[in-house]
């Protein structure tokens, strides 16, 4: 059968027993759930900019009123501080909420 002969009109298909797809629109549907919202980065977490004299344990201290969490902000901010003990004016980290 060449290939004009498979394209051949819609009748001879029907006589066939071939399916007509012809009236099929284009579209999706899904029956998945949908995805959950996430909460934005803003109301997770803030940022702060450290100023000179600033520790993480004083940051600590003022955000979370416990200066021991600042192992909090340091594993939050690991990618920017390399040493806990050395935090730069400029910086800014992100402050994780409780």
């Amino acid at each position: 059968m060449g290939s004009l002969d498979a394209r051949s009109g819609r009748e001879e298909d029907k006589e066939r027993g071939k399916s007509d797809f012809s009236n099929v629109r284009s579209g999706s549907s899904s029956t998945a759930d949908k995805p959950v919202e996430q909460t934005p980065a803003t109301e997770t977490a803030k940022t702060y900019k450290v100023v000179a004299g600033d520790s993480l344990s004083e940051i600590a201290r003022r955000e979370y009123g416990d200066a021991d969490e600042w192992r909090r902000i340091y594993e939050a901010n690991k990618h920017i501080i390399k040493n806990p003990d050395l935090i730069y004016p400029g910086q800014e980290l992100t402050i994780p909420r409780r």
